[in-house]
């Protein structure tokens, strides 16, 4: 896993986990009561410093703590954090809910969008190459601290009448495919806009004879990944099976 070494590796998913769970600054005491890495304070900070160095996490503005940066954030998912795996149930509950629009794909992105929503919690979103949007869950926004700077909600929301926006990530997607069936992540500065900073999108391409798009959902940075991230696949993996 690069240069880090374990004692690092399980500081910075500390970290991270920290931050998910409570979107607020992780510091190094915090860390010290709660997780056993067998050092005292000054070492975590010192090791959280270098984390920091590497630009896997930052320094916040009005606290002592860290908090993971894009690079971090993307490294844990990738590397550390073990996905969710859906139940067979789970996975029947959301067929049931979208199949019966398989023949009017547009129906079928937009009740796909819906549910996904509602069981991710999340703002969702679907694409389609021809440039058709689909957005649900909106108000979610509200519920996460992040979304309470009223600029950042607004910026937010301002994506869904971007149409060039999704457009250039899915000629982005499908121009340069990735290896492995993950998913795709911007988070913070990957999305072009200071105040979208807080913000994180993760989704899943398809494509299904003349369909093809992507799917996902928008929210904090700091999202429950492991959740999520099948979540996304499996719609992502029916909207593909459409004309098969």
């Amino acid at each position: 896993m690069g240069d880090l070494t374990p004692r690092q590796i399980n500081i910075l998913k500390a970290v991270v986990e920290e931050f998910i769970e409570t979107a607020r600054p992780v510091g190094s005491e915090a860390l010290d009561k709660k997780y056993n890495f067998g050092v005292c304070p000054a070492t975590l900070r010192n090791e959280m410093a270098k984390l920091a160095q590497m630009g896997y996490l930052t320094k916040a503005h009005s606290s002592s703590g860290r908090m993971p940066t894009s690079m971090g954030l993307k490294f844990y998912v990738r590397e550390l954090m073990t996905p969710k795996k859906l139940s067979v149930s789970e996975e029947v509950g959301v067929k049931e809910k979208i199949w019966d629009f398989q023949h009017d794909f547009n129906a079928l992105l937009r009740e796909a969008t819906k549910e996904l929503s509602r069981r991710t919690k999340k703002m969702a979103v679907a694409v389609t190459s021809q440039g058709n949007l689909f957005f649900a869950g909106m108000a979610t926004l509200l519920e996460e601290p992040e979304f309470l700077d009223i600029d950042v909600t607004r910026t937010t929301l301002s994506l869904i009448d971007q149409s060039d926006f999704w457009l250039k990530i899915i000629d982005s997607v499908f121009s340069s495919p990735q290896e492995d069936d993950f998913p795709h992540l911007l988070i913070g500065h990957d999305l072009g806009e200071e105040l979208l900073e807080p913000c994180g999108i993760v989704f899943q391409d398809y494509e299904s004879g003349p369909y093809r798009g992507i799917i996902g959902v928008i929210g904090p940075a700091r999202q429950r990944y492991q959740e999520i991230i099948p979540l996304v696949n499996y719609f992502a993996q029916l909207l593909s099976q459409v004309g098969k």
